[in-house]
């Protein structure tokens, strides 16, 4: 057998836990809270030694380009990743990979994909310790030792121990306010990591027993997948028939052949809120952590982080201040907890914000909203070097195109034209069109929409290389 640990890494949910920066279309896990590489990079590159195979990815539909984008960036010229149709939660993705890998024997690692450790050489020996128990049947979990009665961790309740640093699990405790994380602690329970080890055939004979319908339809849903550029799409039908389970609720807190391996020094953290990102910065001597375009005086404690907006603060301590390109968000540290509630706000309120940032990204590059009034709206364009938008058609608005820098090879009907810097071109409402970058720089266009409707959802695509036909 090979011992080889195969990672299996979730890119899944939109959490709203960091926002103004987190949005649905633009989740945690994309981010870089820290600078450098995004969460997500971070967790794949972890994976890149001896230990392991290469990681799979199990993705959602709507932000795969991002995940294909900066797993090449890394240099995973051919990554594997899985795309749900719709998010089933983690029972069924895992359920799905299995199938997919068809090893029986292999062991493997699932990890989320938005967590942070700082001690790697650590983590990989607690890893290299759950051999055996894995072997032996075991789903080895990771718990982490909590300095804090944190309310956004899952909690383990350990019994009696199996080995050394190894404990049966009790049960599972998910989200506890103040209160009851300082009893679960006083009680020696640990925080969950959302990290597992486990011989294939173990986990795939207890998800056929305990959710059958998940072994099945998840088998029939890689049965009928088929592959598309970088991805490989479950079949949908099959797989949105799916119930929507947790591994934990759905499996873990009913079998008896779970342990837990405590670890203390891994430097791990779930980037819950943006004080556990304020924890875990580099700090000046106010004790504040500072990025982008931000003046201060008299400032402590405090994160202050702008993404285009010049934020300064004077006297203030104990602040969250957080200004991406919409919008501004301003908290105690000691409750940044409840912008996952300022969140669900936003969506009551049918606040784009919480969806969308000003700069969207497509797989052919981004556009980003520069103005909009009656009947007009102004955005920005930028296309990769080989990118090409779709050929679509808009029925309520027509467009200039104006070339900023490169070069636009564009689609009108049935002629292609190639326009050059400092020119422009007039594409008609119901006019079939397309631009496409043919240069080796990146082409940037100014867009000027004019119409009675200038909804995103005004866009018939005809033909699309990347598979999002209408």
């Amino acid at each position: 057998m090979n011992t080889k640990i195969q990672p299996i890494i979730l890119c899944g949910g939109d959490g709203t836990r960091l926002w103004p920066l987190s949005r649905s279309t633009y989740p945690k896990q994309l981010l870089a809270p820290f600078g450098g590489l995004s969460l997500l990079q971070e967790t794949a590159k972890r994976y890149f030694n001896d230990a392991y195979k290469e990681p799979i990815f199990i993705c959602n539909e709507q932000y795969r380009f991002l995940v294909a984008e900066q797993l090449h960036e890394l240099g995973l010229k051919n990554p594997t990743i899985l795309l749900e149709p719709e998010s089933r939660d983690t029972a069924n993705a895992i359920a799905a990979a299995l199938h997919y890998l068809n090893d029986a024997d292999g062991l493997t690692l699932v990890a989320p994909s938005d967590h942070r450790i700082q001690n790697e050489d650590a983590f990989h020996e607690y890893v290299t310790f759950t051999h055996n128990a894995m072997l032996q049947g075991y789903i080895v979990m990771l718990g982490i030792n909590p300095h804090s009665p944190a309310t956004g961790y899952g909690y383990i309740k350990p019994k009696n121990a199996l080995d050394l640093n190894l404990m049966h699990v009790e049960r599972f405790i998910e989200k506890p306010t103040k209160d009851v994380a300082e009893s679960l602690i006083t009680g020696g329970c640990v925080w969950n990591a959302g990290i597992f080890c486990f011989q294939n055939k173990t986990m795939q004979t207890h998800i056929k027993t305990l959710l059958p319908e998940t072994d099945i339809l998840t088998k029939e849903s890689v049965e009928k997948a088929k592959k598309d550029l970088d991805f490989v799409r479950l079949d949908s039908e099959t797989f949105c028939k799916l119930t929507k389970k947790s591994i934990d609720y759905g499996v873990m807190e009913h079998i008896d052949q779970r342990a837990i391996v405590v670890c203390d020094n891994l430097g791990w953290s779930d980037v819950g809120d943006w004080n556990a990102v304020l924890n875990d910065s580099t700090k000046d001597q106010n004790g504040n952590a500072i990025t982008g375009d931000v003046i201060t005086h008299g400032v402590k404690n405090s994160y202050l982080r702008s993404d285009g907006l010049l934020i300064s603060a004077i006297g203030v301590e104990d602040l969250i201040i957080v200004a991406s390109s919409d919008a501004v968000l301003v908290a105690n540290r000691h409750q940044s907890e409840l912008v996952k509630e300022m969140a669900i706000s936003l969506r009551k309120n049918k606040r784009s914000e919480v969806d969308c940032h000003k700069r969207v990204y497509r797989p052919w590059g981004f556009y980003q909203e520069t103005d909009i009034g009656e009947r007009f709206k102004v955005k920005r364009l930028m296309i990769k070097a080989g990118g090409k938008t779709s050929i679509q058609i808009h029925y309520h608005r027509s467009e200039h195109w104006v070339v900023v820098s490169g070069t636009a090879s564009v689609t009108l009907g049935e002629q292609v034209q190639i326009v050059h810097e400092n020119q422009a071109i007039y594409i008609p409402a119901g006019q079939l069109h397309a631009v496409e970058n043919p240069g080796k720089i990146e082409l940037h266009l100014i867009e000027v929409q004019s119409g009675s409707y200038l909804g995103e959802d005004d866009i018939v695509r005809v033909e699309d290389r990347y598979g999002r036909v209408s």
